[in-house]
């Protein structure tokens, strides 16, 4: 899927609920349920010493404060929605008493 960070911004808005990229600012505290998402490196095909292609990878955070079934769902829902292959991870932050499940997929980046 050919997308930028506002495509993805915009498809991530459609889950309703509060979002930012990578962090919110250090004087918000956010009120799970929300996401948080970023590009955490690329995976561009290069060749003949160029960058072809861009591709990178995303990382979605949903972080709950306690464990929601159905606001997972509508998260895997609007990703394939959007064409988007992802794999998922889940973890427990006993510090913050949060649930985070992470959403991993990559996309053709036309930024």
């Amino acid at each position: 899927m050919t997308m930028n960070e506002t495509d993805i911004g915009t498809m991530i808005a459609s889950i309703g609920i509060p979002y930012a990229y990578y962090s919110f600012d250090d004087d918000t505290a956010e009120a799970p349920p929300f996401i948080c998402w970023y590009f955490p490196g690329d995976d561009d095909f290069k060749a003949d010493n160029q960058n072809y292609t861009a591709i990178r990878p995303v990382t979605i955070e949903l972080y709950t404060d306690e464990k929601d079934f159905e606001l997972e769902k509508q998260v895997e829902t609007v990703l394939k929605q959007n064409g988007l292959s992802f794999s998922r991870d889940e973890t427990y932050i006993s510090d913050e008493r949060m649930f985070e499940v992470i959403y991993e997929t990559e996309v053709i980046y036309n930024g």
